[in-house]
């Protein structure tokens, strides 16, 4: 997987049935996301109960899945990452089960000159 520092992952805010396979989520990424499924940005999917996890993406070549199934727990809710891409960072911490909606980002900077 090439990863890149522009990559963003778009969570779908709805349960997603986990039977379907790359063909099947792709056909959901336009209505869903509104976004082009060769964009090369990640495009996660979560079951109902909130134990599995699928994460679709082009990856140069041909559309790559990546799946996770928790044996116990359930990843935060995804409601609130629906609204806005996640940074890979972001992604990377919900995986590992910390609820983004209760933590605080620093302020971006625009900063134009370095004194």
């Amino acid at each position: 997987m090439l990863i890149t520092g522009t990559m963003r992952a778009y969570v779908c805010a709805q349960p997603v049935d986990m039977r379907k396979a790359i063909d099947g989520l792709v056909a959901l990424v336009q209505p869903v996301f509104q976004a082009d499924p060769l964009s090369g940005h990640l495009y996660v999917f979560v079951s109902r109960s909130r134990t599995k996890v699928k994460i679709l993406y082009w990856d140069r070549h041909g559309f790559a899945l990546w799946y996770k199934r928790l044996e116990q727990g359930r990843f935060p809710r995804p409601d609130e990452l629906a609204r806005r891409g996640l940074s890979l960072a972001e992604l990377s911490a919900w995986l590992e089960g910390i609820d983004l909606s209760r933590t605080k980002r620093f302020k971006t900077l625009e900063i134009s000159r370095v004194a």
